[in-house]
Order: structure tokens, then C-alpha cells, then sequence
């Protein structure tokens, strides 16, 4: 499973993710200040899973109806980094064979995943 971690997530998900043996492309490493749809574009391209805290993902792909290989959201403001991973980082290996084409939404102690029909 692939994985691309928009600029605004924390390091600490994508190291959990990658020390847990997933592939993370982290867009801060390589590009910065992409357009929201272009990033989109190349998560679906790659067929890899868009992590991001951005909101405006969710009108690309109901109101738009852009394609994508799936999409988690982060909804977790008032924690620390660390406690953020410590929550996403399980989630994701628990529900890891539902994610590919889902809408996820992580909150705390919740996970909400909508499957692409």
C-alpha cells in the first residue's frame, strides 16, 4: 500500500507509516505549493492514498467527482504531533484493506471510511 502525505501533515505519520513498511511520498520533501487538484492527480496516478488535514479534498471528490485511489482526512487540531501519529498510525494499519478507494475521515477515537461505489 502507497501512501502520499500532503505538506501540511506531520513527519512523525509519515515516519510511523514508513517504519511500519509502507511506501509515503511526502510532498514536502519534493514539491511544495502544489494546487490541491494536481496533488490529487498524482496520488490517483500513483495509485497511492492521499493523507491530508486540507478539507477542500472533500469537495474534489463529492462535489467535483474527481477520481482518486483514496483519501484519509485528519480531523485531530489541539494534539501534539506525537499524539496524532499514535492515533493515525494504528488506524491505518487496522483498516489498511479498506482504505484504497475510501473516503476517510480520522478523528479522535473515531474513523469514518465511505467506499467508493
Amino acid at each position: 500500500m502507497m501512501f502520499l502525505a500532503d505538506e501540511g501533515e506531520d513527519r512523525s505519520i509519515v515516519d510511523g507509516l514508513r517504519s511500519s513498511g509502507f511506501d509515503v511520498f511526502y510532498t514536502i520533501d519534493e514539491v511544495r505549493a502544489l494546487d490541491d487538484e494536481i496533488i490529487l492527480q498524482i496520488a490517483t496516478n500513483e495509485k497511492r492514498i492521499l493523507i491530508t488535514k486540507d478539507k477542500d479534498f472533500g469537495e474534489l471528490v463529492f462535489r467535483l467527482n474527481k477520481d482518486h485511489a483514496g483519501v484519509i482526512l485528519l480531523r485531530l487540531e489541539g494534539f501534539t504531533t506525537q499524539e496524532r501519529a499514535a492515533m493515525v498510525c494504528p488506524l491505518i494499519l487496522r483498516y489498511k484493506d479498506q482504505l484504497l478507494n475510501a473516503f476517510t475521515v480520522i478523528q479522535k477515537e473515531v474513523i469514518r471510511i465511505r467506499s467508493s461505489q
